[in-house]
């Protein structure tokens, strides 16, 4: 005995259980025939029966239904368009919907998507990481928000820079720049216009910053400074800057100062640091004085050590380190820059006005964390105080390796660098090898397919990335570039030879 199979439902049953079913739209009836046209339709009514001429399965006029589009949902269930609120800078669009996508991080914060506005970048090189790193700088330009380029390992930037009307900061050989680290940078401009309350306040934050700094490059050198070292540290640069002086106008101080009234001290300077005797200080602060003095005399000669010469423009919309020239001194010599520039470059975020906000860019970070635990230490609070701050701080790395290789295994400060990766609440992968690839689904707890779009989809063009905003699914955007951002962008500009030259 046979029986019948039940027919499927159609279009207008299935639209029909959400409401009235829709009606058939009738089809414009042909205007009258016009004998003096000259470009007459010259296709049959079904096109041609070639790829690409617009061959139709079906005769037209088809049949066309009206419905909402809660309805049209129920044929349609997979197309959606991205989670991502269209604000901020557009970056490209989600290939996966075709709609535009757009970079906030702070209006990710702020509608719940993050955790904190940083942003960790990581990508081989040529897969488009600088250039989308650069487009979103620009963009977010438009809504007001500033950006510092912490040190330009590459000299990356500086086109960027050149092309808004700002010279950069060259530092290294042949450059006459000298910039600083214990420099006051706008502090000194707006002091005359603080309260004695608001000078003090400011003042003790810049002691305890340089103190930090101070620290951290002489555990560079291979020494890890004590407590005491620490507080002789912070009386020399009171002193020096004048705050026992009834906070008057701060006076400039260098690296070569503190050196020198560590290695020569008077007797007030010791017995207010509680010392039996000169001989005891000499002794208890060798170590600090001989590693700070390694700078003054070492690689580093010349840039960090003297007065600053350069003219920053504070209110500009971007400024930049660029580091490019120091390469050839090593690889020590750059990760110390870049610490005596994090810690300068905090005076222009930590004096920015109420309400600004500013990007501050990380390039090549691991550099700097090599350094030892107060290094580490740095990148790390500034990371955590970001949303405090209204700072967006942006690591760029190449692999997961780079961070997780700091420090001995085990050693505090590879604990705190391992976890680094967790304050950063926006993940943006290009194109991977395999091997580097499993070690980001490890890290950042990649889905099964999210992996293989950093070793397959995003490797088959540059700009393409895998976009991981805490917890939600990744979205696969392609960055656009227009042709001027091509031409400032152009990472391999380098590569090339001159124009006229075969």
């Amino acid at each position: 005995m046979s029986r019948n199979k039940p027919r499927g439902r159609g279009a207008a049953q299935l639209l029909g259980t959400f409401g009235p079913p829709p009606q058939p739209k009738p089809p414009h009836p042909p205007g009258p025939r016009d004998t003096g046209r000259v470009n007459r339709p010259v296709a049959p009514r079904r096109g041609h029966a070639r790829m690409g001429h617009g061959w139709a399965p079906v005769e037209a006029p088809l049949v066309v239904y009206q419905a909402a589009t809660s309805e049209i949902g129920g044929l349609f269930p997979l197309l959606a368009a991205s989670g991502v609120p269209a604000v901020g800078a557009r970056i490209g669009y989600d290939t996966l919907s075709g709609g535009a996508f757009y970079t906030h991080p702070v209006e990710w914060v702020l509608r719940g998507l993050a955790t904190n506005p940083n942003l960790v970048v990581f990508g081989e090189p040529g897969r488009g990481k600088s250039s989308t790193v650069v487009a979103f700088l620009l963009r977010m330009m438009l809504f007001g928000v500033k950006t510092l380029i912490s040190g330009d390992v590459k000299g990356e930037y500086s086109p960027l820079l050149r092309a808004l009307g700002v010279t950069p900061v060259v530092l290294g050989r042949g450059s006459p720049a000298r910039l600083n680290a214990l420099d006051l940078g706008p502090l000194r401009s707006r002091w005359e216009g603080w309260p004695v309350a608001r000078q003090r306040v400011e003042l003790e934050g810049v002691v305890a910053r340089w103190v930090k700094l101070l620290a951290a490059l002489a555990e560079a050198q291979g020494y890890r400074p004590t407590v005491t070292d620490e507080a002789v540290l912070a009386t020399v640069l009171r002193r020096l800057v004048g705050i026992a002086d009834g906070y008057t106008r701060p006076v400039p101080v260098t690296i070569p100062d503190v050196q020198r009234h560590l290695a020569d001290p008077d007797e007030e300077l010791w017995t207010s640091t509680r010392f039996a005797d000169r001989r005891q200080f000499l002794d208890t602060l060798r170590p600090i004085t001989d590693a700070l003095g390694n700078l003054v005399s070492g690689t580093l000669s010349g840039l960090f050590d003297e007065q600053t010469n350069v003219t920053l423009d504070w209110d500009a919309p971007a400024q930049s380190m660029d580091l490019s020239r120091l390469r050839t001194h090593g690889e020590q010599a750059v990760a110390v820059a870049l610490t005596c520039l994090g810690s300068w470059s905090s005076l222009v975020t930590d004096l920015q006005e109420d309400g600004d906000l500013r990007i501050v860019v990380r390039d090549e970070v691991w550099r700097q964390m090599r350094l030892g635990l107060r290094a580490v230490q740095a990148v790390d609070a500034d990371l955590r105080l970001s949303r405090a701050e209204r700072k967006i701080q942006v690591l760029v790395l190449h692999k997961p390796s780079d961070a997780l290789s700091v420090g001995a295994a085990g050693s505090q400060e590879a604990a705190i660098a391992k976890d680094l990766l967790a304050l950063c609440s926006t993940r943006i992968l290009f194109g991977q090898s395999t091997r580097v690839a499993d070690d980001l689904a490890e890290d950042l707890a990649l889905s099964e397919r999210e992996q293989d779009a950093t070793t397959g989809w995003a490797m088959e063009r540059p700009g393409r990335a895998l976009w991981k905003v805490e917890n939600t699914p990744g979205y696969k955007v392609q960055t656009v570039l227009s042709r001027t951002e091509k031409r400032l962008f152009d990472t391999n500009a380098q590569l090339r030879p001159p124009r006229g030259r075969p």
